[in-house]
């Protein structure tokens, strides 16, 4: 259930410039991110949160301005982006109501303490045969009824839709800096650098994870959002 120590370091490798080199899909970003604070609103007033992945901390930095009174737990097995992700957070502001964790989503002590979990464009790093695993340790740390809110890149590689939604993706790594050859083997990277599953699948995988009815409530080419209740 754990990313491979070639991501890893690709994450630690290119921390300090992540953000930078993410900027022109800021549209993506901050739609995706204010329709999640719109799914969490009615979560406790002093929510306790889990951010698997947590990366630079975007998904802390949004919710901790919207919701005050809410702390967080950031785990990340990328120390280079969790340094990232503490200064950004010191400099909000925000750094004393939030926790740090080195390390992967099963590292974290068992136990029902969260009301909320996010797992945000982290699942296609993650071996479709680790998929379950990955998203059952989320589901197992979050309290009954707790929100489980995942995004990924999902689309079915199969379908006699991607080579049209293909054409689109190589049109975002364009904007993003990706490299004649990148985009050539953009097919490729897909199906056996990432692990991009499709969206039945994910929907599937959720739902036997814990999450009931698990609700697709964003889309931006081939990265789509879902959201789910923990079953009590």
């Amino acid at each position: 259930m754990k990313p491979m120590p070639s991501v890893i370091d690709h994450f630690t490798q290119t921390a300090k410039f992540y953000d930078e080199r993410n900027l022109q899909l800021a549209p993506i970003a901050e739609n995706m991110h204010f329709l999640i604070r719109l799914i969490l609103q009615k979560a406790p007033v002093r929510a306790h949160v889990l951010c698997v992945g947590v990366g630079t901390g975007a998904e802390i930095l949004s919710l901790s301005k919207a919701y005050p009174e809410w702390t967080f737990v950031g785990v990340d097995p990328s120390e280079g982006m969790l340094d990232v992700c503490r200064e950004r957070l010191a400099n909000a502001g925000v750094l004393s109501r939030c926790e740090l964790i080195q390390g992967y989503v099963q590292d974290l002590p068992a136990g029902e303490n969260f009301d909320a979990a996010l797992s945000i464009l982290v699942a296609h790093f993650v071996k479709p045969a680790d998929r379950l695993n990955f998203y059952r340790a989320i589901c197992m740390r979050l309290r009954a009824h707790g929100v489980f809110i995942n995004t990924e890149i999902s689309f079915d590689l199969n379908s006699p839709e991607f080579p049209s939604m293909l054409n689109n993706w190589q049109a975002v790594q364009a904007i993003m800096g990706a490299t004649p050859e990148s985009l050539a083997n953009l097919a490729v990277q897909l199906r056996d650098m990432l692990s991009v599953i499709s969206p039945a699948d994910t929907e599937k995988l959720l739902s036997e994870s814990g999450i009931g009815l698990p609700v697709r409530f964003f889309q931006a080419f081939m990265i789509s959002g879902w959201y789910g209740l923990k079953n009590a």
